[in-house]
């Protein structure tokens, strides 16, 4: 793949986790409307409780997660996303073509 190829990989890795980290996070059941009964996120919360004695830590996983499920990204977590997905367009951009 040429340059303007891996630069357009770059860029649709990018752009696509942008826009599909907030789809994933409702998929995993971390909505505005709090975590949905019997999701991957009820049973990460539940085990985030046992861990901690009952509670979920402020800061974790479980309570970033449904923070950004619940207000959406923030900034830096918007970048993070797009480095991210910059990235595993650049490591696409290696798989050959037929």
């Amino acid at each position: 793949m040429g340059l303007v190829g891996t630069a357009v990989a770059i860029g649709a890795g990018a752009v696509g986790a942008v826009f599909l980290a907030p789809v994933a996070l409702g998929a995993a059941g971390f909505t505005a409307a709090g975590v949905a009964a019997g999701s991957i996120g009820a049973k990460m919360m539940s085990a985030a409780a046992v861990a901690n004695g009952g509670g979920v830590a402020a800061g974790g996983v479980v309570a970033v997660l449904q923070s950004a499920g619940a207000a959406g990204l923030s900034g830096a977590a918007t970048a993070a996303a797009a480095g991210v997905g910059g990235a595993v367009g650049w490591l696409a951009s290696f798989i050959p073509r037929k």
